[in-house]
């Protein structure tokens, strides 16, 4: 809701920039996409390190 207000005003005062922004906008999240991938497949491998290098100290904690 913030960004659509704040491309509201940018309409307002500067209308050839606001009609800019709004086509750059979805180029921009698609050039960007892969490095969110690539964040959660590292996001979740080091999860499952940290699982791993925790798993003995849960298991004497069960104990």
């Amino acid at each position: 809701m913030m960004k659509f207000l704040l491309w509201c005003i940018l309409l307002v005062l500067c209308w050839p920039l606001a009609l800019v922004a709004l086509v750059l906008y979805p180029l921009v999240w698609l050039l960007l996409l892969p490095f969110r991938v690539v964040g959660i497949a590292v996001g979740g491998a080091l999860e499952l390190v940290s699982a791993v290098i925790f798993l003995p100290v849960r298991l004497i904690r069960a104990i």
